[in-house]
């Protein structure tokens, strides 16, 4: 299985945040072999991460066996370790590693999940939750049968009145019910004194976690605070390779590990935060994790599974399995069982 061509391109996402998400968007990744056939994979970083592709990592990877997934993985870290031990080229790595596993599952006729559990049920659906972003978006999960909701707080400022997160969650819990979950997400708005102050205003109403409430690179701020709130801290949705979560799990930084399979280093990254997580008791809940890439890992590897809703403007594959009644269940077609869409028909 020799590498022959990588291709990488970053599909027009209509209706994406007007942001770095959309500038530095998600790419595409094809890695075709000597048989003709391709891996698809999905990673971030937008036209930074393309230019990397189609540098030094192809310089390092044409002609190499696409098998040695994670050798390979091993081999494109070291490679970039001077200029990308996290960020744009951890990104790129990520949509070259997910391409590969792709390329794996093809080659022995499974898919992925199958091929990190022989195991798993296929038959499982997996519950989902719900990435709100105001009230209009929470009465619509609700009414497509969502019973688990994250609230993205972030449009309450950098300085948010705690009995205003209060009032919120109470709206929703009244929608819901008590045995519902409710999540909060501040997209690392907040400092400590606000994170504490709103953790404490809401540390009554059963809320799942808080997430992300400081910028990540806040290493203290988060330690203090996890030793600190009432509400489980969750984070690590920017955090990049098993080096960087390793560090999040020594300190105690999160009680709830969310690392991105497209951005984090793919996955096999993502399996080595599970299985440093579940050596120390922590629960991993990767972020998006109803998209293909994740679902297939989340199936296969996680006792107590919770699948994110995906991102609602990235519509570049074909095939991904749907939310149906807030439960997913994995596809079994050979690899991550996706396809780039055709645009053409």
């Amino acid at each position: 299985m020799k590498i022959t061509q990588i291709r990488a391109i970053q599909p027009e996402t209509p209706g994406a945040p007007q942001d770095w998400r959309t500038q530095l968007g998600q790419i595409v990744v094809q890695v075709q072999t000597e048989s003709g056939e391709v891996g698809l994979g999905v990673g971030g970083g937008g036209a930074a991460s393309i230019h990397v592709i189609d540098t030094v990592l192809r310089d390092l990877l044409i002609g190499r066996d696409a098998r040695d997934v994670e050798q390979l993985h091993r081999e494109m870290l070291r490679h970039t370790v001077f200029y990308g031990r996290s960020g744009l080229v951890v990104m790129a790595i990520s949509g070259i590693d997910l391409a590969l596993w792709d390329l794996r599952g093809k080659a022995q006729g499974c898919c992925v999940a199958r091929l990190l559990n022989p195991a798993v049920d296929l038959t499982r659906s997996l519950p989902t939750y719900a990435t709100v972003f105001d009230d209009v978006d929470a009465e619509q999960a609700i009414q497509t049968g969502h019973s688990a909701i994250k609230l993205h707080v972030e449009r309450f400022g950098d300085r948010p009145d705690p009995s205003d997160i209060r009032q919120l969650v109470q709206r929703v819990r009244d929608r819901l019910g008590q045995e519902a979950m409710v999540m909060i997400d501040a997209f690392a708005r907040w400092d400590f004194e606000s994170s504490l102050e709103v953790a404490e205003a809401i540390a009554d109403q059963q809320v799942s976690w808080l997430e992300e409430p400081l910028p990540p690179d806040d290493l203290d701020g988060y330690e203090a605070l996890a030793g600190r709130s009432p509400v489980p801290i969750a984070g690590g949705e920017h955090e990049y390779t098993a080096a960087g979560f390793q560090q999040l799990i020594d300190r105690k930084l999160h009680h709830i590990l969310q690392p991105d399979i497209n951005w984090c280093g793919g996955l096999t990254t993502l399996v080595e935060v599970y299985r440093m997580a579940q050596s120390h008791g922590i629960r991993v809940c990767p972020h998006r994790g109803s998209e293909p890439f994740a679902l297939q890992a989340i199936a296969a590897l996680d006792d107590d599974p919770l699948a994110e809703s995906p991102r609602n403007w990235f519509h570049s594959l074909a095939g991904a399995p749907q939310i149906e009644q807030g439960s997913i269940r994995p596809g079994e077609a050979p690899g991550f069982g996706v396809s780039l869409l055709n645009r053409d028909k």
